[in-house]
Parts: structure tokens; sequence; C-alpha cells
């Protein structure tokens, strides 16, 4: 008689939680705050372009030595380079599969033309969409060098910045992207909020002021840095 050597094997915590839509709507809030974290980060990092050639070149270095002698040259910039991959992946694998599942629950197709999608939803997906084509191309532009407008320097940041910004196209590639950015965060933020279970009547125009002034800061310092190069604050 064989016997039957067949175990009752149970999802992993980790499978369940990606399985279900309250699980993808918390990865999707923790990546977007690891972004979050970086964008505040990056903005700041931007701003120093104000203080003159030297000081941002010399902070464009200090990222590829953060961590030395315990990490080598660029070993700490690469693994925030890793870290922000996998949260963007993980971000935007939420959301397409939060998409297509709540397609896939609806009944038939709606009667009224009216969309159903909320003002918020239809920003935040031509958003996602808008950012990601922004972030390949903000990379082949000042990382790669590979669509660099009057060829690359590589070890010069500010001239390289300021080659971007001094085309048309390039200051138009970036509001239009800073702008969907600042919306983006604006409901984002709120979104995540409530996904993670922070909000709560009493805390609820806090977060929405908190959303409100990131998307507005975050906004106007990307957008200042193209303007003071189209000005000849920056040149």
């Amino acid at each position: 008689m064989a016997l039957d050597t067949r175990t009752d094997r149970r999802p992993s915590l980790a499978a369940t939680l990606w399985g279900s839509s309250v699980g993808k709507k918390t990865v999707m809030a923790v990546s977007g705050l690891i972004m979050l974290l970086y964008l505040v980060v990056h903005m700041i990092g931007n701003l120093k372009i104000f203080f003159g050639a030297a000081e941002f070149n010399h902070y464009a270095h200090w990222l590829r030595t953060v961590g030395e002698p315990f990490m080598h040259y660029g070993w700490t910039l690469w693994l925030v380079r890793v870290v922000l991959i996998v949260a963007v992946v993980a971000h935007a694998v939420s959301a397409y599969q939060l998409s297509r599942r709540g397609i896939g629950a609806r009944p038939g197709k709606y009667v009224h033309r009216k969309p159903r999608a909320s003002y918020a939803t239809r920003t935040m997906r031509w958003g996602g969409i808008i950012l990601g084509l922004f972030v390949v191309w903000h990379l082949l532009d000042l990382t790669t060098g590979t669509v660099h407008p009057g060829g690359f320097q590589e070890g010069h940041p500010y001239q390289n910045v300021a080659d971007t910004f001094s085309t048309w196209y390039g200051n138009v590639i970036y509001i239009v992207a800073m702008v969907a950015l600042g919306l983006h965060v604006r409901h984002g933020f709120w979104s995540a909020a409530q996904s993670l279970g922070v909000g709560s009547r009493s805390r609820d125009r806090l977060l929405k002021t908190t959303a409100n002034a990131l998307a507005l800061v975050l906004t106007v310092g990307f957008v200042s840095v193209p303007v003071a190069v189209m000005t000849g604050v920056v040149s």
C-alpha cells in the first residue's frame, strides 16, 4: 500500500500579503515613502547649484565617497540606487496589478460616459507614466550622457546641468515632469497614510496640509534649477 507523502503547503506570509489588495497597497505606500525620502534629499542636493560650480561639483564627488573607508568608492551610491530600483519596481508593479484587479472586478461597462475614476486616480496613473519616462530620459541625460546636449563632460555635473537647461526641450521635459511629481506626491502621500492606517478624523487636516506642503516644496525646489539657468542666475 503506497503512502501518501503529500503535505499541505500553506502560502508564506509574504505571499499572502502580496496576493491581497491590502498588501499591495501597503507595498505601494512603503515604496512610495522610500522614494519620497530620496526626493527630499535629492532636491536639497540640487539646490547646492546656487552656491557655484565648485560647491556643486564637490557635492557630486562626495556622493561617491560616502562611507569610506568602510565602503569602497561609489558603493554607497550604488546601494542607494539598488534600493530605489527595488522601490520603483515594487511601486509600479503594485499599481499596475491593483489597476487590473479593479478593472476585473467591474461587472460590466459603465452605462454613463462619465468616467468613474476620480481626478486623483487619473492624476496618479498618468503622472506615474510621465515620471517613469522622465526617469529614463534623466538618466540618459545626466548619468550616462547618451542624450546630453552639447557633449557630456564626465566629472563636471555643474556644467552638464547648465547645458541641459540651456535647451528649450530640456526645460519643458523637466518642468512638466516636476509638475507631475508634485501632483503625484500630493495624492500619493495622502493615499499612503490611509493604506498604513495613519489617517483618522483628527489627523486628516494635518495629513492633507503636509501632503500639499511637500508637493509644493518639491515642485518649487526642483523647478527653481532650470528657471535659474534660463534667467542667467546659474550659468
